[in-house]
Parts: structure tokens; sequence; C-alpha cells
């Protein structure tokens, strides 16, 4: 198959004129159905869109390579449009787009066509290639263009394999071998052109390089083992994890994938030198992706944070949305007015209390599981034990989110320590540090620290925070509920957002409703502003946030404050006091408004039981609005780089 068999002369445009990058792809669209290769226009203008707001094909140098890999295409194929005026096209360098290429590929286990696109995605590497194409006279010599580059592109690769050159050119005294490997999340562009870049580089540099291509057709030209025992250095240009072992002891360069097309040369220089950290796959260093640059104490803190958040989030979500419909069961089958026991809701029908066991049950890996894999991204393997016990205990104590993350750090140092002070023991040993020295000092270590350091603590806090709450109950209800509001928000189900709970469902007993529903809506703001945040402004969150965004509508609404745990931790400085601040009004509002709620619990589906439930609602509206507005402000946009 060849890159001309794709593309049909209909499907070209040589004077597209869209003024914005939606009127480009609407244009590039129509080129591709007009060829016959779609089955739903617009699922596949969906699919186009939903690729773009992940991150954008712009890849810069004035090209443009949308794509959509769909069950609305019907068979693989291309258009094309040069655009002689340029258009906005938010490509990675900022300029205008000049050349677009648009990739429409089925979802199909026949990739066949992945090979003819990669070929595509390395000739447009090519400058002279590229304005020849925007030059093109008429559809006709356009394609004679590219089929006239692909023959010569195959030709080259045909007289001169990867293997030939490694020992022809290796001849040169003056030459080095270099290895590269490339991947990128979907594997149909980016794979390709960093590669190309990296062998154009390489070579006008007078180096030998082979590149290992990691994409949706598969691995191919890969490293040989020979071929890596002689590599002078390898570079990794990948946005996901690749199988890093094989390169134990040898000179590694960690880049992202868009490193690979635009700092090419760069990289090829800094392989020149001597000064490259040699990699050590047995050293407590992870088979993953991470930046070549230093990174600081913050940055690598954040890291394993996120580790331990990414790996937490299903539980969250799944867990989460169990609990709500339990909820939703109870709400729709029982009167919570005939309940004597309101701490039974969301468990009184047998229903309900299935869905409730089982979110619960996931709830409960929650802490154990962020420890777990914050200590197993310091310390690899042999921390996750220790971040599973040191969660679990703060998990059933008073210490909560925060005890649990304090934890899985202390538990991946931990190990940190126990290799140092082990390195020196005799070399038949080493089999026994992993399963039974590293697990019983290290557990009795985590335990002893989380029971008797981390616990008294933040019990001392919480007793500290009741005292203060009950003494100013009657001073004012409005700065009480402005108070209890914020608290819901302050850490999202530790020991401070525990406190308020308590207190509120204590003053339930007492007869004092308004405590109560202040706390349950300054708990339900967080997860709802999140949720309102990720559709309001996209650019602020990462293309896996904005997904699981949404679903904290139904956290929120249930009163589940957890949900929003994820987007604290990733950028706590900024979300938190946006999250505070909503909670904190929507509280206060909830006391000027005299609202009750004699439930302790429920969210949304307790609010026929509610004490003027407009207003309450309003209540919980306007705070939710404001920390979203909030959230817009304050967070920085993110930058995504993905294929």
């Amino acid at each position: 198959m060849k890159i001309t068999d794709l593309l049909a002369l209909e499907s070209i445009d040589l004077q597209g004129n869209p003024e914005s990058k939606t009127e480009a792809i609407e244009q590039m669209v129509r080129l591709m159905e007009v060829s016959g290769k779609l089955l739903d226009r617009e699922g596949y203008k969906r699919g186009v869109i939903e690729r773009e707001e992940e991150g954008t094909t712009g890849i810069g140098d004035g090209i443009a390579i949308p794509h959509c890999r769909s069950e609305a295409v019907k068979t693989p194929g291309l258009a094309a449009m040069v655009v002689k005026h340029g258009v906005d096209y938010d490509s990675l360098d900022g300029e205008p787009v000049h050349l677009i290429f648009l990739i429409a590929a089925p979802n199909t286990k026949d990739n066949v066509h992945l090979q003819v696109l990669s070929k595509l995605a390395g000739l447009l590497m090519d400058d002279t290639f590229v304005e020849r194409l925007k030059n093109a006279k008429n559809n006709e010599e356009f394609l004679e263009i590219i089929d006239n580059a692909e023959r010569v592109k195959d030709r080259e690769e045909t007289a001169e394999s990867s293997a030939t050159k490694l020992k022809s050119e290796a001849k040169n005294k003056h030459s080095l071998k270099f290895l590269a490997v490339t991947a990128c999340p979907t594997g149909i562009a980016h794979t390709y052109m960093a590669a190309e870049s990296l062998e154009k580089k390489a070579k006008e540099a007078g180096h030998v390089i082979k590149v290992e291509t990691r994409g949706s057709g598969g691995v191919k030209n890969t490293l040989s083992v020979q071929e890596i025992a002689e590599a002078d250095c390898i570079i990794v240009a990948a946005d996901v994890q690749v199988p890093m072992e094989r390169f134990h002891g040898k000179k590694v360069i960690l880049c992202k994938v868009a490193d690979g097309i635009g700092k090419a040369a760069d990289l090829i220089k800094k392989a020149e030198t001597a000064e490259i950290p040699v990699y050590q796959s047995n050293a407590g260093r992870k088979s993953t992706i991470e930046v070549a640059e230093k990174e600081n104490a913050g940055r690598q803190i954040y890291k394993h944070l996120m580790s331990g958040v990414s790996h937490m989030l299903p539980f969250v979500v799944g867990g989460g949305i169990l609990i709500a419909i339990a909820f939703l069961i109870d709400g729709l089958r029982v009167d919570l007015s005939t309940v004597a026991d309101k701490t039974t809701f969301g468990s009184i029908t047998p229903l309900a209390a299935l869905f409730k066991s089982i979110g619960g049950t996931a709830f409960s890996f929650m802490l154990p599981i962020l420890a777990g894999f914050i200590a197993m991204s310091i310390a690899d393997r042999p921390g996750l034990a220790l971040g599973f016990v040191g969660g679990a205990i703060a998990a059933s104590g008073k210490s909560g989110f925060l005890g649990a993350m304090a934890a899985g750090f202390l538990a991946g140092y931990i190990i940190v320590l126990l290799r140092k002070l082990t390195a020196k023991l005799p070399e038949k040993l080493d089999g026994l540090r992993p399963i039974l020295i590293y697990p019983l000092l290290g557990i009795l270590a985590i335990g002893i620290i989380v029971i008797y350091i981390i616990e008294p603590v933040f019990g001392a806090v919480n007793t500290a925070l009741n005292s203060g709450l009950a003494s100013m109950s009657s001073t004012s209800s409005i700065l009480l509920g402005l108070l209890l509001g914020g608290m819901m928000a302050v850490d999202l189900g530790g020991p401070v957002n525990k406190a308020a709970y308590v207190f509120g469902t204590a003053s339930i007993a007492a007869g004092n409703y308004p405590i109560m529903a202040a706390v349950m809506v300054g708990g339900m703001v967080p997860p709802c502003a999140i949720a309102l945040a990720t559709i309001l402004y996209k650019n602020k969150f990462t293309s896996d946030e904005r997904k699981s965004g949404p679903m904290n509508f139904i956290m929120g609404l249930a009163f589940i404050s957890e949900g929003a745990i994820p987007f604290a931790a990733s950028d706590p400085l900024r979300v938190l006091p946006s999250l505070i601040v909503g909670s904190a009004i929507s509280g206060g509002l909830s006391m000027a408004f005299r609202c009750t709620l004699m439930a302790p619990h429920g969210g949304i589906f307790v609010f026929p039981v509610v004490g003027n439930a407009l207003l309450y609602l309003l209540s919980l509206t306007i705070g939710t609005v404001i920390s979203a507005v909030l959230l817009g402000i304050l967070k920085k946009p993110v930058i995504e780089i993905t294929d």
C-alpha cells in the first residue's frame, strides 16, 4: 500500500481558506467525506475534535496532522489542505499552519495502513518535500510529488537496511553508534516523526543511529542485544512505558517524544558528550519514562504523590458512584422521616445495602492504595507493602487522608534507608533483602511511626478543633457556617473535614439541625465545583482530569467530598483555596437562610427532609459557581503533548 492509495484527488484542497482551527477541521472532514472513507461524518468529526482537546496535533514548522481512529471510519484514508495565508492551529511552536494532513483510521486489527502513515510522517520532516507540496500547481502534481518522494524513500530503505548502516557507516572513526526508542500514546504520527527526525539529525552529524518505533502497528525495528551492547548512547523519546531493563549499564537519555521531533539536534549533541548518566535497572529506578533533566525536590514529591493518586482514583470513582446509587435507592423507596436511626440511610433496603457494601469496600482501599503507590514510586516494589500497611492504619485511625499520604512517603524512604543500611551485606544475602529484611523491618517501622507519631498528632488536632467549634457555636451562626463549610474543603475527608463532620452529626442528637446542614453543603461543593470547572475551563485540566471530572457531580450531590482529592492533590496551592472559599460561602449562606438537616449523610437524596430546601439548593449552587470560577482564575493552563 502506498500513500497515494490513501489520498484521493478529490480529498486535496490547494486553496484552503479556514479562518480558525475549528473551520480547518470542518473543511478537512468534508474533504475526507467526499472520498467515501467515512461511515459517520459527524461521529468522525467528534472524534477528531476530541483528539484535539487532548493535545494539539499542530506539530510545528507549519504542519498539522489531525487524526482519529474510530468506528465511524470505513477504510483508511487521507485528506490534505494547503493554507497559503496560514491558520492559527494552536501549534506547539505557536506559528500558523500552512499544510494539513487529516488521517482517518478504522478501529480494526488490520494496521497495515499505519506503515504508510508512518512513512508520510517521516517525509514531512523534509523541508524541501513540504515546500514542494505547498507550491503544487494542481492536485495531480501534489500526488506526484508524494509518489516520487515515496519511491525515493523506498529505494533508500531497500538499498541499505538498518543493520547495514550500522556496519558500513561505523567505519568512520569519528562516528558514534546511537540507538533510540520512540513511542507516543496512540502511535500514529509523533512516534514516527520523532524517529525520522532523530535519524536525520544523527546522519547530518556523521553518526549512525537505529530507531525502534513502538506505535499502534506494533514494535518495528526492534533493537537487538548486540546492538545495545555496542551502542555509545541510547535516546528514549517516549511518553508511555517502554522496556528499560535491557538498557542496564548503558548511557541513556530520557525525554518526551515531542523532544525527539523538535529538539532532535540537541539530543544528538548531548549524546555525543561523555556526561550522560548510566541507566541502572536494579537500583530502585523504575522502567518508566522520566524527563532527563535534574528534578528538584518539589517535582519529585509531586511525581510520587501523583503515582499514588492515579492508582487511587478508580477506587474513589467506582466506590463513590456505587455509594451514591445506594443513597438514591433509599431516597426513592424510604420515607426518611420515619427512620429512627438516620445513620443507616443508604443501607436500609436490601438493594441499597448491596450497593453501599460494594462501594464501601472499594472506598476502604482508597487510602492504602494511595500510600502504597506513593511508596512504590519512591522505592519500587519493596515500598508497596509498607505503604499499604501504613495507609491501612491511617484509614482505620484518626489521621485519614493526610496520615495515609505521610505514611506513603515515610514507607518509601524507609526502604531507601534500609537499602543503604544493608548495602554492605554479603552478596549471598541479596535475595533475602526484598523478601525478608525489607518487609519485616519496614512494616514494623512504618507501623510504629504511624501508630505512635502520626495518629496522636492528628488525633490531638481533631480534639482541639472540636473543642473550638463547641465554644463558638452560639457566638455567630453565620460565622460558624462559614468556618464549618470551609473546614469541609480543607483536607476533603481528612482530620479537619472529619472534625467538622463529627461536630455536625453530634449537633443532630442535640437537636441543632442548622449545623449539620452547613456541614453537608460545605462538603458537597468541592466535587461539584471540580466537575463544573473541568467543563468550563478545559485548558486548566489534563485529559484524564477532564474525563473523570464530570463524575464528581454524582459524588458531590451524594455528599462524597473525596471525589475532589485527586484534583486537589495535583495542585493543592491553587485548588484547595478555591474550594475552601466556595464551601465556606455555601456554609455561611445555609446558616443565613436558616436551613436545617436531620440526616447525617445523603446529599441531594435527603433534600426532601431539608428545611428551606430551595434556599439550601441556592446555597450549594452559589458556592459551587464561586469555587469553579476561582479554579478557572487561579489554575495555570495545562500543556499536554500527546500523539
